[in-house]
């Protein structure tokens, strides 16, 4: 390894080299350097101290039930008011064809999040899981972020364990990591004052995590946040991390600035800011086993670059995305499973189709023929 043109980043490159877990104040000299380059240079040695030469994608298809929301975050693109132009919410049939596309494409996870329907009750939503899971039971159900949950709390008047034990009993396999954006109070009030803020986000993983469950975490960048607000919000990840070992994945989320109110006049995050974001959260999630670089958010050619900047993980097909194309992303609406395993050879990197849970997936035929179930032969993580 070439030495830091940065002096500041000598003691972190030892610490690296040592193994050992690097501080807040360590993260924030991480923020400051101009010297990215050693920066990437070191998440790529931890990703490869922790996954090897792989890069794991997944098939899967995302269901948005409706888009109709009580919340007005500043930041989002995808909401509508009940009688809004735009406004939608789909019909039990439209949801269960969902699935049944979603099992004849091969898809092995359906990730379902969607608005939080002031008029619609929470027995709608577990309908939802317990319909999936009954006509499709071999399809992995990720669904509904912890602000959804701290809606359904609101609505019922229940626990969050109680109401994430009785989803579990419907079908439910493992939850998403959005909804968490900016966790310090002086950028959430902000950007979404009156949603679950960042100690009942943490609750519900929490919690899912006591119960034997898996989830992801996620992060809002490139907004009106500061570096010492992603390094704290990765801080109090790695900290519920060291109590539970329930996450799976850190998937850092570029702001896109269209369409919403929060975006008048800032600009999208730069490609050199994705990496160096990446970077960081590879460095500093020590205890977390993988990095995502969703190329919704990212795009294709950063997530494909990202490979060699600590992350491990660049989603999956993705059909029928719709909350960032609202928000002006301009990645492709899906990409096959041709695609990402070309993109992730041309990185250097080697292809390996998961499921939700880090399990390898064997096909027996390639995706796009008459799928058969594949083999889950070894967890991953």
């Amino acid at each position: 390894m070439t030495a830091p043109t940065d002096p500041k980043l000598h003691a972190i490159r030892d610490k690296i080299h040592a193994g050992e877990r690097l501080s807040f104040d360590d993260g924030l000299a991480l923020e400051a350097t101009h010297d990215i380059f050693t920066v990437g240079e070191l998440a790529n040695l931890v990703r490869e101290r922790k996954n090897g030469d792989t890069t794991f994608y997944n098939v899967n298809t995302h269901l948005n039930p409706t888009n109709v929301c009580v919340y007005r975050c500043s930041f989002c693109s995808f909401r509508s008011d009940l009688k809004g132009p735009t406004a939608y919410v789909m019909t039990d049939e439209q949801i269960v064809g969902r699935a049944r596309e979603a099992t004849e494409r091969g898809c092995t996870e359906l990730h379902i999040v969607g608005g939080l329907h002031h008029q619609l009750p929470y027995e709608w939503y577990l309908g939802i899981i317990a319909n999936i899971h009954r006509e499709f039971p071999a399809l992995h159900l990720k669904a509904w972020t912890a602000v959804e949950w701290d809606w359904f709390e609101k609505l019922t008047k229940r626990s969050t364990r109680e109401l994430l034990s009785e989803m579990r009993d419907a079908g439910l396999g493992s939850l998403p990591g959005g909804g968490a954006e900016i966790f310090h109070p002086d950028v959430r009030s902000k950007i979404c004052d009156y949603k679950a803020d960042a100690d009942q986000w943490l609750h519900v993983h929490r919690t899912w995590h006591e119960l034997g469950g898996k989830s992801n975490a996620t992060m809002l960048y490139g907004h009106i946040e500061r570096a010492e607000h992603r390094i704290d919000h990765m801080m109090r990840l790695r900290g519920l991390q060291d109590e539970t070992g329930g996450f799976q994945t850190f998937i850092p989320l570029a702001f896109h600035p269209s369409n919403n109110p929060l975006g008048q006049g800032i600009p999208k995050p730069s490609g050199m800011m994705d990496l160096k974001v990446m970077a960081i959260a590879r460095l500093m999630l020590d205890n977390f086993p993988h990095i995502k670089a969703y190329w919704q958010m990212l795009g294709v050619k950063i997530a494909q670059v990202a490979q060699s900047w600590g992350s491990d993980d660049i989603d999956g097909t993705v059909v029928h995305e719709k909350i960032y194309h609202a928000a002006g992303s301009d990645s492709p609406q899906e990409m096959t499973v041709a695609d990402l395993r070309r993109l992730i050879e041309e990185a250097g990197r080697v292809p390996v189709e998961r499921d939700t849970l880090y399990c390898e997936v064997v096909r027996d035929q390639p995706v796009g023929q008459r799928w058969q179930t594949g083999r889950r032969l070894v967890t991953l993580n």
